[in-house]
């Protein structure tokens, strides 16, 4: 196993996983971009929903997380035919949880949109997936504190790459076996996000090899 703190290039079956240079061929319109997006980001409208997740309105971003208003969100776990988890680690521009580990594939629902729509989305925006691939529900955790007052339905998918990376949302990413992941979330929890301790806390047996269960 290689320590987070140690970069290394992750191979999948059909080559190496690398950041796509979506932004442009220079740098400084790669920033210019990356500045536009965060703006954007920002000005993105969010469904705000009740205890039940049922729609009550409709909030920017910006207003969602400042007054921490009730949203959704989605998480995908890309699996690769070993078994390995695919993780992501946040880009540093970010605004939430810049730098730490998350879920292979992870954002918010956009007002009007469905839950498998935004993780259909999110495969394309963040990993350049864009082929059909396996992705099933797994489970629909409840909005409260653990989850940034996020209602979040997790995804499963299968995937062995290589992907595209979205360099203003990931600096790089890597399969792991779950015996070396839980071996890292014991030792450094706080290089994860606390929305991914949590869920992989509730749901790790669901994943387990069946010699581990």
């Amino acid at each position: 196993m290689v320590p987070f703190g140690k970069r290394r290039e992750q191979r999948g079956r059909a080559g190496v996983t690398r950041q796509g240079n979506f932004a442009g061929k220079n740098e400084k319109e790669q920033e210019r971009r990356d500045a536009d997006r965060r703006m954007n980001a920002l000005l993105e409208l969010f469904d705000i929903v009740d205890v039940t997740d049922r729609v009550v309105g409709r909030k920017p971003r910006s207003w969602v997380h400042r007054y921490g208003l009730r949203h959704r969100a989605v998480h995908t776990l890309v699996f690769n035919a070993r078994g390995e988890l695919f993780l992501q680690k946040r880009s540093l521009t970010k605004d939430l949880n810049p730098g730490l580990w998350d879920s292979s594939c992870s954002g918010h629902v956009l007002a009007g949109e469905t839950y498998d729509q935004a993780a259909w989305r999110e495969l394309g925006e963040e990993l350049g997936i864009t082929d059909p691939i396996p992705l099933r529900p797994v489970c629909k955790l409840a909005a409260k504190q653990e989850t940034g007052n996020e209602f979040i339905w997790v995804y499963q998918a299968q995937s062995d790459g290589p992907f595209c990376l979205h360099p203003g949302e990931i600096s790089e990413g890597r399969f792991l076996e779950i015996r070396d992941l839980d071996q890292e979330l014991l030792v450094g929890p706080a290089r994860f996000s606390p929305v991914f301790v949590h869920l992989w806390s509730r749901l790790r047996h669901q994943f387990l090899p069946r010699g581990m269960r």
